[in-house]
């Protein structure tokens, strides 16, 4: 007969009395001591075949149970189900995961926890709610009601969100809010990594900045450079200041720095609007650069600025323009097309702004048409200076000189003053003009129909007078100080020449050889736009070339010097002392 050892009857006394246990605890609750739930938890963790401290790790970590005040189990309720209750923690990888109560499914290696639950991963990520579901084979962390999220400076808030942390996203889908040291986002749904400092959000999505409001569709944010990408139509409000909207780009919050790529405009209070296909914004200086399809408009002065490239400083309203610059100004019934190889604009005082054209200078309206290489226009009294080279036409009528003022009244040409050299041609046929020249000259016209011109300063003129008929009488050459020229209908009707003037007039068939053409007579219509289109063509530039190689320093200075002078007698500011309109 075999013996039995006394360690082995010990064997067989201690598994009967643990299987007593085990039995009654399925009717019974017995309360678990911390020590012994934290040496469950070793002796799980000695015998686990696969573990893994890498968070990001595919391989299946095993969830353990830490410590608790009471462990229960219920196997005819709830059958493979351990109810932990007071001061629940738990550890995965290296997150500790904190609740009061919570239901641990050990054969599924998840948890349903309750009560002031915490997540804690490393030294600054905090995930805190009332109900955390947690898998910890996908470590999936789903938390509803009173969810909040702590990264260092960035605190996300909603009702329920899901933490994934295999790749640490936390996203919401039901509305929340993201808040950091500067800005307070909101949005329908919304992701946000912790490692990479990154959030997106989509639907609804508010961003409130001490100094504005965005609204967005789609907008990317990084909480530590505190940049948004634009991913969608995005309208950023100062108050009533400044609107600016993008469907593509990106802003930065702190330093009110944009780059806007797409659809984008800016609009400023007082009617001024921006737009071009890429546009860098410093809002907070008030600069701007803009490539390719720009347009500067003044709503107020009836004015638009075009072009492929510009820079422009919001204080005095200075803008630049090149590359198929173009003016647009429409305050009256007809538009004005300005074209030039630079155009610069910016504002004299509140109520006069000035733009500056340089360099094959071509403009364009109904009524008249005009070349030069240098031109100024103000927009108080719609004045227009044609400098250097200038010829203007109107109708049949050609007018050149060293410099032409067009005043507009109304939005029509009522006065022509030209200076030093003024010449005036219009043509009867291939042969055939009538001529006025001298030192200065002024043209008067209304309702867009010439009334009066003065000459002042060695007069001179040929006529060929008509009768009623329209028939030619003859050819008529005077001489004076002083002319001055009526006419009605767009006819002449009357010369008066004063003092002491000197004249002649010849039969058609007598005129003498020579004696066609006046002094410094050119007709120069090849060079004339003939609609809004022909004003970007080259045409006339030949006529510059040689002259604005030793004159153009002359040329620009003459319109720097009426400008200074101009702004002088309106105490507001010019474009020379702002650097020729750089900053």
């Amino acid at each position: 007969m075999c013996q039995t050892s006394p360690s082995y009857k010990k064997g067989v006394i201690l598994f009967i009395l643990l299987n007593f246990i085990f039995t009654c605890s399925a009717q019974l609750a017995v309360p678990v001591s911390k020590t012994s739930a934290i040496s469950t938890t070793q002796s799980r963790e000695t015998n686990a075949t696969t573990t893994s401290k890498d968070p990001k790790s595919t391989k299946k970590t095993l969830v353990y149970l830490e410590h608790s005040e009471a462990l229960l189990f219920d196997q005819e309720r709830l059958p493979g189900i351990q109810l932990l209750q007071g001061d629940v923690c738990f550890r995965h990888d290296n997150a500790y995961l904190y609740c009061d109560s919570a239901y641990f499914f050990e054969e599924k290696n998840s948890f349903n926890a309750y009560g002031h639950v915490k997540i804690v991963q490393g030294d600054s990520l905090f995930v805190y709610g009332d109900i955390l579901y947690y898998d910890g084979n996908t470590r999936m962390a789903r938390l509803r009601h009173n969810v909040k999220m702590e990264n260092r400076q960035v605190t996300l808030t909603t009702d329920s969100l899901n933490y994934d942390r295999l790749n640490n996203v936390g996203y919401y889908f039901l509305g929340g809010r993201l808040q950091d040291d500067l800005n307070n986002l909101t949005s329908v749904y919304g992701y946000y990594y912790p490692d990479t400092d990154d959030a997106l959000f989509n639907d609804s999505v508010v961003l409130i900045n001490p100094k504005f409001t965005l609204n967005s569709d789609t907008l990317h944010y990084n909480t530590k450079t505190e940049i948004a990408d634009i991913l969608g139509p995005t309208t950023i409000i100062y108050k009533e200041e400044t609107t600016i909207y993008s469907e593509k780009g990106w802003y930065n919050t702190r330093t009110e720095e944009s780059q806007l790529l797409q659809n984008s405009h800016i609009y400023h209070e007082g009617g001024k609007h921006l737009t071009g296909e890429t546009i860098f914004y410093d809002k907070k200086n008030g600069k701007g650069e803009v490539f390719k399809h720009i347009a500067i408009e003044d709503t107020v002065k009836c004015m638009t600025l075009y072009g492929n490239y510009s820079r422009y400083i919001e204080k005095g309203e200075l803008a630049l323009a090149t590359d198929s610059a173009l003016l647009m100004e429409y305050s009256g019934k007809d538009t004005l097309y300005i074209h030039a190889d630079t155009l610069y604009s910016y504002a004299v005082d509140s109520t006069n702004k000035e733009v500056q054209a340089y360099h094959n200078v071509r403009l364009y309206r109904i009524d008249f048409q005009g070349v030069c290489d240098s031109a100024i226009y103000y927009t108080k009294d719609s004045t227009l200076h044609l400098l250097h080279l200038p010829i203007l036409w109107s109708d049949k009528r050609q007018l050149t000189g060293d410099t032409i003022r067009a005043f507009l009244k109304d939005g029509q040409v009522d006065k022509v003053f030209v200076i030093n050299s003024a010449f005036v041609c219009e043509q009867e046929d291939s042969e055939k003009y009538n001529q006025l020249s001298g030192k200065e000259l002024v043209a008067y016209i209304r309702n867009g129909e010439l009334q009066q011109v003065d000459v002042k300063g060695n007069a001179q003129s040929i006529f060929y007078p008509k009768e009623e008929d329209g028939s030619m009488i003859g050819f008529n050459q005077t001489e004076s100080s002083y002319l001055s020229a009526y006419f009605k209908g767009g006819k002449l009707k009357r010369l008066v020449l004063k003092p002491k003037p000197s004249g002649i007039m010849y039969p058609l068939d007598q005129i003498p050889s020579g004696a066609l053409y006046l002094r410094n007579f050119s007709w120069q219509m090849d060079y004339r736009p003939i609609n809004k289109q022909d004003i970007f063509t080259d045409k006339g530039r030949e006529r510059f070339t040689v002259a604005a190689s030793k004159n153009n320093k002359q040329s620009k200075n003459a319109a720097k010097e009426t400008s200074k002078k101009r702004a002088k007698n309106t105490k507001g500011k010019n474009i020379s002392a702002q650097g020729g309109g750089k900053e």
